[in-house]
């Protein structure tokens, strides 16, 4: 592998690419430490240790929400903006449609995600300055009186810082390596992983050992369920195209396979998840001071119930991501239309009728190898509460969300330069 970097590096091209997807990193980590005005520092660290409902927000931003700065959002306005438009492309015939209609669609559907992004990344940076003002790390924020010009300009800085990341991370897909968000997302998770370790050897010697250990065994298991899928082999038949003289011109009679995925919904389940736990503790959290008693009670409860703290919250966490794998995985499956375009390309599975029983069959195959990707997308998710016991600390290394993604992420930016050495006739990364 070390000599398949140098490979890599030796050459113009790809070392002209791999030092600008280092140089926007740089960028975007400078960018990340820019404070938004009127914030108490001191205050952030001990937020964030007690509010583990700002952790995929957190993740997301690479670090940034923790300083509180203008790319406190990070790219996370816009990974929703692209679900919600994925989600309603079965909904909605005109987005469905413009998904058909190749770069043309997909050129158009990008435009929809980026204004549906501006409105989302307003909303967004009005709750977490009300929830920051809340717990005191920001002033003079709010609609009424004087603060609505502070709290416009505060909206509007972070929005920009936003919209900012995005461009950074389209740059590095057009220029550099790799899928641009996700670099951006593993840049950030990666760089803080210096300060817990050296934070950890000082402290607690014995839980970086456990945890040092516990990452190397989930690195294996994700690149083993990543990796994995199920090849259903498709055999096309032999069609006559034409006529030459006395002799048939016949073509097809191939074998190929369809792929698959194990876990063809990625980490999506993740985020719907916990996006979806944050909202009640989120909500509760503005009633938790209520002048009315019974509100401020049951307020409290909700809060106490979502806050990351409570075995409830694992439980329900875990469900759902079981949950929302089956319905993503479902949906993205649907858009396919395997089945259909099989059969309109001559293709069949042997012994499986074409259409809907062919349909029948890879429905039933994709249930079964989905348990096994969401027990796999569960048990990640609830990684942390786990090991707890072990490690006396529910707090790890890289959060179990953040270790999926960057395992994810590298092995697609090595697919990509494995791809580009073999077109130069070097041998790739993996072998």
């Amino acid at each position: 592998m070390i000599q398949a970097v140098r490979n890599a590096f030796g050459l113009p091209d790809l070392r002209r690419k791999m030092l600008i997807t280092f140089l926007i990193l740089v960028i975007y980590r400078l960018a990340a430490h820019v404070p938004v005005p009127n914030i108490k520092a001191e205050l952030l660290s001990e937020v964030f240790s007690k509010n583990q409902l700002l952790s995929l927000l957190d993740m997301f931003s690479g670090g940034a929400m923790s300083n509180f700065s203008v790319m406190a959002m990070g790219v996370y306005p816009y990974v929703t903006a692209q679900i919600v438009i994925q989600l309603l492309q079965p909904i909605i015939p005109a987005l469905e449609e413009l998904a058909k209609e190749g770069e043309a669609g997909r050129n158009k559907l990008n435009q929809y995600t980026y204004l549906l992004t501006i409105p989302l990344c307003a909303l967004q940076a009005f709750s977490l300055g009300m929830q920051m003002q809340y717990q005191g790390v920001i002033t003079n924020f709010g609609l009424t009186g004087s603060a609505w010009l502070p709290t416009l300009t505060t909206i509007l800085t972070m929005t920009a810082g936003t919209m900012f990341a995005i461009w950074l991370g389209e740059l590095i897909t057009e220029q550099g390596i790799g899928q641009g968000l996700s670099i951006i997302i593993l840049g950030g998770i990666v760089a803080r992983i210096p300060q817990r370790v050296g934070a950890m050897i000082t402290t607690d010697l014995r839980g970086l050992i456990a945890f040092l250990i516990i990452t190397a065994v989930t690195v294996l298991v994700i690149v083993i369920v990543q990796e994995g899928q199920r090849r259903i082999p498709v055999q096309y038949g032999k069609r006559v195209l034409a006529m030459r003289g006395n002799r048939l011109r016949i073509a097809g009679g191939q074998s190929t396979h369809i792929p698959l995925r194990v876990n063809s919904a990625g980490m999506i389940p993740l985020i719907f998840a916990q996006s979806f736990m944050m909202l009640p503790g989120v909500i509760a959290s503005y009633f938790t001071n209520s002048g009315v008693s019974w509100v401020k009670t049951v307020a409290t409860s909700i809060y106490n119930l979502f806050n990351g703290q409570s075995t409830f919250y694992w439980i329900m966490y875990f469900v759902l991501v079981i949950g929302f794998t089956y319905f993503y995985t479902s949906i993205v499956f649907q858009q396919q239309n395997l089945a259909e375009n099989l059969k309109k390309q001559g293709g069949f599975i042997p012994g499986i009728r074409p259409g809907k029983r062919t349909e029948d069959y890879l429905n039933e195959v994709l249930g079964r190898i989905t348990l096994v990707g969401a027990i796999f997308l569960g048990v990640v998710a609830i990684l942390p509460w786990m090991v707890q016991d072990v490690t006396e600390t529910s707090t790890m290394l890289i959060t179990s969300t953040g270790l999926l993604i960057v395992v994810g992420v590298v092995l697609d930016t090595m697919r990509q330069l494995e791809a580009q050495l073999l077109m130069r006739h070097y041998e790739g990364f993996i072998k």
